[in-house]
């Protein structure tokens, strides 16, 4: 069976596997993200996917953080920071032997959750990512957005809250700068599997007005959301974004729009890793019109 060899680089953990063209994940492996410099943290990458390889792949498909140069040629993901323009791409390549593409993770997401996931079907929608850090892929009439250099999608640096916290990026008051594990720790001084009522009601208050925004901008009714600080939040954090939305997303077009968890659940960030892949071989997993 042809499979496709998945990547997904997230701020606290590696993890590979083997990606059918059906969307199912058939092998997986995983390590914590790292490493004391570029390389260290590569060769930690490189024993992961060791775990999985099985000779039978066509493709590597990689979803990491960003930003990154086109086509991910060099990746700068703001949670890892001794990755910096690191030639990603072509080190695994080379490492592999196979044709080798690479994208946000959050995009990748958004490629799975259309493919076989909670948006599969819809072609017009918004994928997030909120973990670690907070990111976005959007789908527009059955095609995946990637902006000028591939970077389309960053929902986390919008800005929500005007006079808020300090954003890693520079700015203030961006959407990752209040609802991400990494902000949620920084301003409580605990891990958000630890937060309390308040401080999930902000992060969905604040993920619920960032998706009304672009549910405003781009003619969209859905959102699907992930991650570990979404998901482990569970029904408060949705209740209080769906509430959120509610109020801000008030234009005849955008009325109604839902924001609902992702369907690949644990699998996701594969599953979307191996979509990357299968996409850039010419698989139509949107079924675009």
């Amino acid at each position: 069976m042809a499979t496709a060899l998945a990547v997904d680089i997230g701020g606290t953990k590696l993890a590979a596997g083997l990606v059918s063209s059906q969307g199912e994940v058939v092998r997986q492996a995983q390590a914590p993200t790292v490493g004391r410099d570029a390389e260290e943290l590569f060769a930690a990458l490189v024993e992961v996917i060791e775990k999985v390889r099985g000779g039978d792949e066509s493709v590597c498909g990689v979803g990491t953080g960003g930003p990154m140069s086109p086509e991910g040629e060099e990746v700068s993901p703001l949670n890892i920071a001794v990755w910096r323009r690191f030639p990603l791409r072509r080190r695994l390549g080379e490492l592999t032997g196979l044709p080798t593409f690479v994208d946000n993770d959050a995009k990748a997401l958004a490629l799975g959750e259309g493919w076989v996931g909670a948006a599969a079907g819809v072609e017009d929608f918004i994928a997030m990512v909120v973990s670690t850090g907070v990111g976005g892929g959007i789908v527009s009439g059955g095609r995946l957005l990637d902006g000028a250099s591939g970077n389309a999608g960053h929902i986390g640096h919008l800005v929500v809250r005007p006079d808020g916290n300090r954003c890693s990026c520079g700015a203030q008051g961006c959407l990752e700068a209040e609802a991400s594990g990494t902000a949620i720790r920084r301003i409580t001084g605990q891990e958000a599997s630890s937060a309390g009522p308040e401080v999930v009601g902000h992060a969905g208050t604040m993920v619920g007005r960032g998706v009304a925004s672009v549910a405003n901008l781009l003619d969209l009714r859905l959102a699907v959301v992930a991650g570990s600080v979404a998901l482990g939040f569970g029904a408060p954090f949705f209740a209080a974004a769906q509430s959120e939305l509610d109020r801000r997303a008030r234009l005849e077009f955008s009325s109604g729009a839902r924001v609902v968890p992702a369907g690949l659940g644990a699998a996701g960030p594969l599953i979307g890793a191996g979509a990357v892949g299968w996409r850039a071989l010419g698989h139509d997993l949107l079924g675009r019109r």
